[in-house]
């Protein structure tokens, strides 16, 4: 159950709620499916599924695992557009006008409505981290968009939430960029990695490189033509890989050998249960470790006020 993305936000005055107290109020919006007129939807489920009992939280020596559940159908525009273009052909030949733009847009509007209960329906699981004791939230998201949406899901769930995502006093390209040109101002236990994302200042785009070595010569002389560094490689003496990106998102996330070789040599009796928990508060702990380190090499945490939610 290990994370592969990261969105991280910082918790002001978060309710002190027991985990009972919490679960009862994840079940009032828990998942349901999705009815014949319904888009999409999206509440909690069980991060263990069947074999968790349903249970909708985990807490672990502070640390929560919540889950959400987005269910979408899936309509292609392609289908409605062509849908529609027949009916418009039809009235157009049968009453000799043309269909107003008016028209065309009820007639969208029905042909969704008709075609949705028989859409197919992509469901999606995304994880929620919360550090009570830390108190920080991270969120298993591809997107920033996703993450927010279960925030305000989180939002809805408790009444309210008063959140900013976590921020730095150096901005993370401004140091990416330092540490990318400079190999003396990296910190001790920062090792980069083979891959990078150059963002020029004018309009000559975006420049990708992977598998390559970040120290060539061919990476400074795009340094210093003025490039900065949007996502960078990075690794924490092994125990901790991602992509670092300019919003502070960690993405491709990679735990070292180590602490995957902790969790397999856990005694869990080979329990799913038991075995997911043990890799989650494994994964927990390092996450409260590794992320305040990599926060004051980013000059410390912007305190930010967060606004009335």
């Amino acid at each position: 159950m290990w994370f592969k993305h990261l969105h991280l936000y910082r918790l002001h005055d978060a309710p002190e709620l027991s985990s009972d107290a919490l679960a009862s109020a994840l079940q009032e919006h828990a998942a349901k499916p999705l009815g014949n007129a319904d888009a999409r939807r999206l509440g909690w489920t069980a991060p263990a599924g069947r074999m968790g009992g349903g249970q909708l939280v985990h807490e672990i020596q502070s640390h929560r695992l919540l889950s959400a559940l987005r269910q979408e159908r899936l309509l292609p525009a392609s289908v409605v557009k062509e849908e529609v273009d027949e009916l418009v052909a039809d009235i157009e030949a049968s009453e000799s006008r043309k269909v107003t733009r008016k028209e065309k847009t009820a007639f969208k509007e029905q042909v969704t409505e008709n075609l949705l209960p028989r859409a197919f329906v992509r469901s999606q699981k995304i994880d929620l981290w919360w550090d009570t004791k830390g108190q920080m939230i991270g969120i298993n998201a591809s997107s920033r968009t996703r993450a927010e949406d279960i925030l305000d899901l989180l939002r809805e769930t408790l009444g309210s939430l008063k959140v900013t995502p976590l921020s730095s006093q150096t901005l993370p390209i401004r140091a990416m960029t330092t540490w990318l040109g400079d190999v003396a101002s990296r910190p001790a236990d920062l090792q980069l990695g083979d891959q990078v994302e150059l963002k020029a200042k004018g309009d000559d785009g975006v420049l990708r490189a992977r598998q390559v070595d970040l120290d060539s010569d061919e990476i400074q002389q795009l340094l210093e033509s003025g490039r900065q560094a949007s996502k960078l490689a990075v690794s924490l003496e092994g125990r901790l890989s991602f992509m670092l990106h300019d919003d502070l998102a960690l993405k491709s996330l990679r735990f070292g050998d180590a602490l995957i070789e902790e969790a397999d040599h856990a005694d869990d009796g080979d329990d799913a249960l038991a075995r997911l928990e043990t890799d989650f508060i494994l994964m927990a702990q390092a996450l409260s470790t590794d992320i305040p380190r990599l926060i004051e090499w980013l000059g410390g945490e912007t305190q930010r006020e967060p606004a009335a939610q």
